[in-house]
């Protein structure tokens, strides 16, 4: 067995995964696949009274840390790693009853954190429905002769979550007439004009732009249109 000063941090029982074949100095079983060390003497772990305890690798920091606050023995498993001259956890060693009881703790805050999230979700989609109904509202103040469906197709577009768009910039949260414009432009410019057909020809962006920014101003103009009439 390696030097044990580059054992990890732990309290309690130490058990180790042996890097070559051991036996069982007492009933002389072996190969161990884990071992005890009492005064450097390797012993299996029905002889040192840890037989009746199951092993529960590493990984799932939350059902090892319960598994051992359920279990009234545990051992931490360690295996020596020549390369980094240290030894390294691999697992625990608990009461069976207590891994059980661990995993009915992790299970029960599972579900409760799928609720939080069915619940924070819910009120999410809430959020966002009524800030898409807020801005094809402004949308329609701003361009009275727009379809509605149409200014709320441009609103739950330019508003969806993790979408980068205009309606989740700062300036779209706060319905800032440049905002609310400049989705309604990006809308016009994609499904009333030739704009992706230009850049699908080979037409540098700025050029296809050039080419429909008289397209998109007269349909602004129509749709703005009731406001003006209203004025006259």
């Amino acid at each position: 067995m390696a030097a044990r000063a580059n054992l990890p941090p732990h309290t309690g029982l130490l058990v180790f995964q042996p890097v070559r074949r051991r036996q069982c100095a007492e009933c002389r079983r072996g190969p161990l696949p884990l071992l005890v060390l009492e005064d450097g003497i390797p012993r299996c772990l029905d002889c040192a009274d840890l037989g009746h305890l199951v092993f529960l690798p590493r990984g799932d920091t939350a059902l090892t840390r319960r598994s051992r606050e359920e279990s009234t023995l545990s051992a931490v498993v360690v295996r020596f790693n020549r390369r980094k001259s240290r030894y390294e956890r691999q697992g625990v060693l608990v009461e069976e009853g207590a891994l059980a009881r661990a995993e009915e703790r992790c299970l029960a805050d599972a579900e409760a954190r799928r609720r939080r999230r069915a619940r924070d979700a819910r009120r999410r989609a809430a959020q966002d429905a009524l800030f898409a109904q807020a801005f094809a509202g402004e949308i329609l103040r701003l361009l009275p002769r727009c379809p509605p469906g149409r200014a709320r197709a441009i609103a739950a577009h330019a508003s969806e979550r993790g979408s980068g768009r205009v309606g989740r910039s700062a300036a779209g949260r706060a319905l800032t007439e440049r905002a609310v414009l400049s989705a309604v432009v990006a809308s016009v410019r994609h499904l009333d004009t030739p704009y992706d057909r230009l850049l699908m020809s080979g037409v540098p962006r700025h050029e296809a732009r050039r080419r429909i920014t008289p397209l998109v101003e007269a349909v602004l103009r129509e749709w703005e249109q009731a406001g003006l009439d209203a004025a006259g």
